[in-house]
């Protein structure tokens, strides 16, 4: 069993790695052929953070385990909220001034309603995998193009979104076109492996130890692929870039939804364990209408986190642990 969790530290640390490498080149090849900052910090480095999540759920619906993909998917949201803003709120309290957060959280809630309703019949079709899929590149398309019309009307008033600025100075600076294509492969390469070992051990793990893939991938899995959007949080805020530090958790938040939870419905569609519907979508739900009301709760005319509200959160992520090893 040692040789199990050592494989699985090591794939974990190895999925981190490769994910950020993929997104170095990734960004530093879109650099290189004139893509704007703006646009590879809203995509590619937006997306970076869930390459984790996503490379997961694929391995593991390819493999015949689409729980351990549902419960990456839900628990990583939870995590996100629960675990990664709280710590990030008890470090130092977020303000919230960014209008394109304050319009993405209803977004994001509206998501998490529809992720619910699609996983409550017990059954993830393709259809439904599908139609999440498409809303993901809506999301994107969508995105994009809010944000250049909004951008383009700050530059006549001077008045730029901090969020959208925070992210574009988020974007690696590009090295050579071969380096570039050099990490993009490590990265291509690397995934797909790391992500293929990690699947395989917390499968031998959940087996040992008596427990389903859905609690293997709602806990192990979820809070091990939630470590890049911690370490981002944490170093947001040490920038005094608090829209960015919860402008990433709401962006991964509805990535893992649209594009990783997607997956399992697109490749591996079926039947689905009943606690992913009836336990763990609903708490999903329940924390991210917590965050809807602690980011919408003014506090002396601003929207704060405080150090309270991460306390709060984080009794809500230790809760649903023993919850679900109770």
């Amino acid at each position: 069993m040692f040789v199990e969790f050592l494989i699985l530290v090591v794939s974990l640390v190895f999925l981190v790695w490769s994910a950020d490498k993929f997104v170095f080149g990734a960004s530093s090849i879109a650099r290189n052929y004139g893509i704007s900052p703006m646009v590879i910090g809203l995509t590619i480095v937006a997306m970076g953070s869930s390459a984790p999540e996503m490379m997961v759920a694929a391995t593991a619906s390819f493999q015949g385990a689409p729980n351990t993909a549902i419960g990456n998917a839900i628990g990583s949201n939870i995590t996100n909220i629960a675990l990664v803003l709280g710590v990030t709120a008890l470090l130092a309290p977020l303000k919230v001034s960014s209008n394109t957060i304050k319009k993405e959280l209803p977004l994001t809630l509206a998501i998490t309603l529809l992720a619910c309703y699609v996983l409550w019949d017990q059954y993830f079709s393709f259809t439904e995998g599908l139609l999440l899929l498409i809303l993901f590149f809506v999301y994107i398309f969508g995105l994009l193009f809010i944000t250049i019309r909004r951008k383009q009307q700050a530059a006549g008033t001077g008045e730029e979104d901090p969020y959208i600025a925070e992210a574009e100075a988020e974007v690696p600076e590009a090295v050579s076109k071969p380096m570039s294509f050099f990490w993009l492969a490590v990265g291509l390469v690397l995934l797909p492996l790391s992500a293929g070992y990690l699947v395989e051990s917390a499968t031998d793990i959940a087996k040992a130890f008596g427990v389903s893939d859905l609690v293997i991938g709602l806990t192990i899995i979820a809070i091990g692929t939630s470590l890049p959007e911690l370490a981002a949080s944490i170093a947001s805020i040490i920038k005094k870039e608090d829209d960015l530090a919860l402008g990433n958790i709401i962006g991964s938040n509805i990535f893992n939804i649209l594009a990783v939870l997607s997956l399992a419905g697109v490749i591996a569609p079926g039947n689905i364990d009943a606690q992913a519907a009836t336990r763990d979508a609903p708490i999903m739900l329940a924390i991210t209408l917590l965050l809807f009301a602690l980011c919408f709760s003014r506090i002396k005319g601003a929207f704060r986190i405080t150090r309270l509200k991460g306390a709060a959160l984080l009794a809500c992520f230790f809760g649903y642990q023993a919850l679900l090893f109770m």
